[in-house]
Parts: C-alpha cells; structure tokens; sequence
C-alpha cells in the first residue's frame, strides 16, 4: 500500500513537470500579446541551449529582461548553473564581480567592433583598444556595459550580422527586447528578398528549336526541280 502512494507520487510529480515544460515550451508563460518577448526567450534559450522550464525560474527572480542574455552567456561561459548566478545576483553582486567569482576575464566581453560605435559602447570599447592584450585583466566594466556588449553579441551571432550593423539597427533608448524583433524581422525579410531574387534568375522552359533545315532544303530541292 505504502509503495503504490510512493508511485502514484512520483507518476503525479511526473505528469505535472511534463504539463509544465510542454506550456514552458510554448509560452513562458506570457500572455498572447507578449510575442516580442516570447521571441527574445526562445532566441535567448536556442542560442545558450537553455530549457524553457530554466528560463521560467530565472524570470522568477525578477532579472530583467535585458539582462536575461547576461545570466544565462555567464552560465555557459563559466561553465556554472545558471541559478547560482541568478544567486550571487540577487546578493547584490555586480555582473562584473559575478564574472570574476567564476573566472571570467574581462576578455570573455570584447566586442570586435570595425570603428567606434560612439555612446553607449565607445567608452568601454576604448579600454579595450587603449590597453595591449595581456592588460585587458585590469579593465572594469559597469553592469550596463556588461548588457551592452552581451547582447550585441548575442544577437550578431545568432543572426549573422557585425556587431556594427547590430548597432547601427538599434533605435536611441530601445531596448533589447525591441532590437531583438527588429533584427529578427530584417534577417527573414534579407532570406525573403533573395529567395525571390534567386527565384527569379532561374532560367524558364526553353522554347523547342525549329528545324531551319528542312526549310532550307525544301527551298534547295524547289529551286532544282522548277523549269
């Protein structure tokens, strides 16, 4: 009797974990006209290959949507779970120290920018191309540096574009979420336009050649046999 309560248990903690990854997968649990953000997630979760149901939690502890990328880029770049991250964060600890207490040299944020991107990543960009290499150990950066140069990254990656091209994409005070909709809409609407090209480049149904030979010669034999 003792053992089948233990198994109906579980059978219900299983039923009840698979309801909640299946929703997780589908929503995160944001409403339906939150679908800039779902995108973000999804993107956030492909890019890191972070479950939806690790998402969720992290979303539990209030992290801010921008800096949702930075838990999980600190998680898989330190090799650590993602809640001991969210963990540190919530005791106050910048994003830098956080990097730091799990080995994360200042080296892990260098965003390969062509020229300067200008405000509000030239700043710390310049300690990096101010300093030699084996010097960007002594380099600090704020917490809004550290969003900047993750999600800049996060997103060139994942789409394909130079971080100056994400940069030159972002509106004056918009938000990741936002830029993250607008990069993803221009990729698709790029993929679109050359499928269209391409499309129309390819060669139509050769018409059948007409035999100019037989004309010729039907000429050639009238010509001989006429008086």
């Amino acid at each position: 009797m003792k053992l089948l309560k233990v198994f109906s248990a579980l059978l219900l903690t299983f039923m009840i974990t698979a309801v909640i990854s299946r929703a997780a997968d589908v929503s995160f649990g944001l409403s339906a006209d939150q679908d800039g953000l779902k995108s973000f997630y999804l993107s956030i979760g492909e890019h890191y290959k972070a479950p939806a149901t690790e998402i969720m939690v992290v979303r539990k502890h209030n992290i801010p949507d921008d800096e949702m990328p930075v838990v999980f880029f600190i998680s898989r770049h330190g090799d650590v779970d993602a809640g001991l991250v969210v963990k540190l964060r919530s005791e106050g600890k910048s994003w830098f120290e956080i990097s730091a207490h799990f080995g994360l040299s200042p080296e892990v944020y260098y965003v390969s920018f062509e020229s300067d991107p200008g405000p509000p990543y030239g700043k710390a960009w310049g300690h990096y191309k101010n300093k030699k290499r084996k010097d960007w150990k002594k380099i600090h950066l704020s917490d809004g540096d550290v969003v900047n140069f993750v999600n800049i990254k996060f997103m060139s990656e994942r789409y394909g574009y130079s971080p100056d091209e994400i940069v030159k994409m972002r509106g004056k005070k918009q938000g990741f979420v936002n830029l993250n909709a607008k990069v993803k809409q221009h990729k698709h609407e790029k993929q679109r336009k050359a499928k269209l090209q391409a499309n129309s480049k390819k060669p139509g149904k050769a018409a059948p050649a007409k035999n100019k030979s037989k004309g010729k010669d039907k000429k050639k034999g009238k010509g001989k046999g006429s008086k």
